[in-house]
Order: structure tokens, then sequence, then C-alpha cells
């Protein structure tokens, strides 16, 4: 099986031998659960089952979702510590870690619960000059079931993106979790089943890559996929077999931009925190610095200083976690090594620093440009910081990447200004990845970074099909659009759109 980057293990293309697969401890190779391998059959089954209770669960309407959603939010809650601990033993990442997933976790969910109705209800829109006899309505009605494809980087919080979203707006869900992760997403669908026991609106299938095709192909409603570029691509062309939409959130090469008026020691701990949280697992991590030459080397001290304090290892008070992933530690390692064999300098850390599974922290200078450390997603605990000659170059040379997903400026006077000019979904001033902890805001990107938005009244609105509505109200008497009409009708029509909207 062929496992890529940004938290997905090859989602579409992999396979399995066996009927059941091991997820493991990725800090001691232990063994801490066997989860079934569902075959097509078996999605298949699983799906129509979700079909049945998404009708019931549409119907119970908003106020009684918002009931339950709350109840499992309080769930949650009381659960933390556990399902903590579940991540731990999949994913290695320390205690807090896990514990922070989970904060953002439960206060999404009560956001997405208690928005829905205002931002998806029935609605009066205005109905213009011509169509004044007739009421005009649109609302937000739900898809149906939506297959969830999460990855292992953030087991929870990034496919509860979908999912608390995707159930506020009254679906169904089947979720695939990574097959690193399966028991987080056991655990996520066993806590609602006790919270809504009468059908299983919150379904989920485990297995690889083949399991994941088969969702996409099993007829649900829409599929919402995080993971890599390579696979959110083959998600899109098997699900363009049967004209399913898609939401896809893919990789990034997020930029920070340092300006010479900037808070440097607050830029410096945003830039470790960033790019080295999470062991840069993480897909709107900090990858790549711009720093305004005028203060790059006190910059660089600072972001020295904090960097080289910071430990990996599998006890839970560690600063770092292993990478989750085992091949993902040669692709760290190859771009670190072909950085230096070109040329780069290591500022902290260096070849010596990967470590498997873990890699400790690495900062390079001096990258060439062209350098897969430059310009593609590394996902470890690495930043590349290059020198520009003020923020609109580091602006620009941001821009030139393939990917699109977050990014963050530092300037005490022109963060806003700088922030507008970025291609990206989401940009945070004067903070780091800021933009994900808050709910009203929406998550996505452009570019190689994907497509559709999670999150706030967008993310609402991306798992509920619009449905427009007119209703006459009387009879007018220039009605054009029958063949009743008199010979002057049309002419008059003319006349009075001339009248209001000619000038």
């Amino acid at each position: 099986m062929t496992r890529t980057a940004n938290g997905d293990a090859d989602t579409i293309a992999g396979a399995a031998s066996a009927q059941s697969f091991d997820s493991l401890d990725p800090r001691t190779g232990e063994v801490v659960g066997r989860y079934p391998l569902h075959d097509a059959t078996e999605v298949n089954e699983i799906v129509e089952s979700a079909r049945v209770a998404g009708r019931w669960w549409a119907e119970l309407g908003f106020a009684e979702r918002k009931k339950r959603l709350d109840q499992w939010r309080a769930r949650l809650v009381r659960g933390i510590d556990e399902l903590a601990g579940v991540i731990c033993s999949e994913t290695g990442k320390p205690l807090d870690d896990a514990r922070l997933e989970l904060v953002l976790v439960i206060d999404h969910l009560h956001w997405a619960a208690n928005k829905a109705e205002k931002v998806l209800r029935r609605r009066k829109v205005g109905s213009g000059v011509l169509m004044a006899n007739q009421a005009a309505t649109v609302e937000y009605l739900p898809f149906g079931v939506v297959g969830v494809i999460g990855p292992w980087n953030y087991p929870a919080f990034t496919p509860m993106g979908s999912i608390a979203y995707a159930l506020a707006a009254g679906n169904s869900v089947v979720f695939k979790p990574s097959e690193l992760t399966p028991g987080v997403g056991r655990w996520l669908v066993d806590s609602f089943a006790e919270i809504v026991p009468e059908h299983p609106v919150l379904a989920l299938t485990t297995g690889f890559g083949e399991t994941g095709a088969a969702l996409c192909a099993s007829g649900v409603d829409k599929v919402a996929f995080t993971g890599s570029t390579e696979t959110g691509k083959r998600v899109m062309t098997a699900c363009a077999q049967t004209l399913t939409p898609v939401l896809v959130e893919c990789g990034g090469k997020d930029a920070l931009i340092v300006d010479a008026d900037a808070d440097l020691r607050a830029a410096a701990e945003a830039a470790v925190w960033g790019g080295m949280s999470n062991a840069g697992q993480t897909c709107i991590g900090v990858e790549r610095v711009f720093v305004v030459e005028a203060v790059a080397d006190r910059f660089l001290e600072l972001v020295a200083e904090r960097a080289k304090k910071l430990r990996p290892g599998g006890e839970p008070g560690a600063d770092l976690g292993p990478i989750t992933m085992p091949s993902q530690v040669e692709v760290i390692r190859r771009h670190v090594d072909s950085a230096l064999d070109a040329g780069a300098r290591a500022v902290i850390g260096g070849k010596d620093s990967v470590r498997p599974p873990f890699v400790e922290p690495v900062v390079l200078v001096d990258v060439p440009a062209d350098s897969e450390a430059a310009v593609e997603e590394t996902f470890g605990p690495t930043i590349v910081v290059e020198r520009v000659h003020d923020a609109e170059e580091g602006v620009a040379r941001a821009n030139q990447g393939r990917y699109g997903l977050g990014g963050t400026v530092f300037s005490r006077s022109r963060g806003v200004e700088l922030a507008r000019k970025l291609r990206s979904g989401m940009v945070a001033v004067n903070s780091v990845i800021s933009f994900a902890a808050v709910p009203a805001l929406p998550f996505g990107g452009v570019g190689d970074s994907g497509f559709g938005r999670i999150h706030g009244e967008d993310g609402l609105r991306e798992f509920s099909r619009p449905q427009s509505m007119t209703r006459t109200k009387f009879r007018i008497p220039l009605n054009p659009m029958t063949f009743a009409r008199s010979k002057g009708t049309v002419g008059a029509v003319v006349r009075l759109i001339r009248l209001t909207r000619g000038r």
C-alpha cells in the first residue's frame, strides 16, 4: 500500500489481504485494536442503512437535531480524556495535543448545532419588478447521505469539521477514518449511538484504499475528503463516474511573512509552533518563512532559541510525538538531505535529526528555490526560512507555489493589507493557525489545496442543497410567460424594464 502525506494513507488505491487489520501505536508498534476490512458489498449495505436513517434524522427538524447534538457534545466533554487516550495510542501525539484537538471539536460541534437553523431555514428573498406577484423563498435541504473520508494527523478535529456540520444540516454520515486511526472513528460513532440509538445516523466503515473507493462508488450523495492532493484527484475521478459532488481539502505549503516592523519574538514563537506542533504533521502548518532582510538575523536567533528546546518522545509530556506514518519519515529525510546537499545550511538540526519514528526540529536557510524542501509539502517538524528584500517580495514568492491553504502575516502596520494579497483560503495576522479555532470562519483552500469549505455558515451550506421556490400570490395583468398573452404584453414589459432598469 502506498502512503502519502497530509494525513491520508492512499485512501483510494490501497489494499489488504485479510478480513481485518490491526491499528498500531506508532511509538512502540504495539497492536492497540483490530477492525473489520469492509468490502464494497458491506460498504453498500452500510450506506443503505444510513439512507434510511438519514430520512428519519432529517424529519426530526432543527430543534430536535440540536437537542441530540448538544447531548453528544456533553458526552464528548465527559469523554475527553478517554478519547484523547485513543488519539494518543493511534497517532503517538502528546496527551495535551490530543486534548487540545478535542476542545476544538467540541466548540465546533456547539457552533454547528446552534447555528444550523438560522443559516439553513427557509427565508424570503425579493421577487423583483417582473415577478412582483410571486412570493420567493430559498431554503437549504440535506443531501441525504454524506461520506466522510478522514485523515490520521488530526483524526477527530479534521473529520468532525465535516461530520458535525453535515449532521447539523440534517444528513446522515458514513465515516471512513484513516486505517491508521480507526479507533478514533469507532469511539466517535459509538458515542453518537449512545445519544441517537434509533438509527445509524452516524455510521462507520473501516479499511484501506479499496474501502474508500467503495464509499465513493456507493451512491452517497456527497463525499468530503481530507488528504493529499494526489489522492484527492483519485477521489474526484471516482466520484465523477456518478456525478457525486465532492469537497476536497488537500495539502499545503503554508507561508509565514515577517515584516520589518513585526513583533519578532511573537513571530518566532508562531513560526516554531506553526511549523513543529504535532511534529509538523499539520496541513495548515508553517513550512516556509519569508522574513525581511533587516530583521532576519534577530528572527533566526529567536527561532533557534525556541526550537532547540523542543524534544520528541513517546511519553505523554513530550513536546513532539513520532511521525505517525512510517513512510513519511523518508519523505522528511529526503527533503532535508537534498536541501543540505544542494548548499542549504541547518540553523537547528540536520541530517542526524531524523531518528525513526521521531524527527527532531530542523530549521533550514539558504535553501535553493527549486528544492523539494522549498516547494513540496514536507509534513514534518521542519521550517525553511528565506530572506526577502521586503514583505511584498515574500508575498509574491509565497504565491508562486501550487498550494493555497493557509498563511500567516506578522506586521504591526500592514498585516491586513499583506494578508489580503496572499493566495490562500485562510490567513492569520499576528497569530498562527487561529482561524481553525474560530467556528464561524470557513476553512478550505485554493489551487492544489483543494476546494469547498468546512466550518462556518459556508460549511453548513456545503452539506445542503439550496431549493428555490416561487408561489403565486395574485394574478398580474402583464404576464409574458403564457401563450395566452396579448400582443402588446412583451412590449409593455420592455417599456417597464427601460423605465426601471435603464439608468
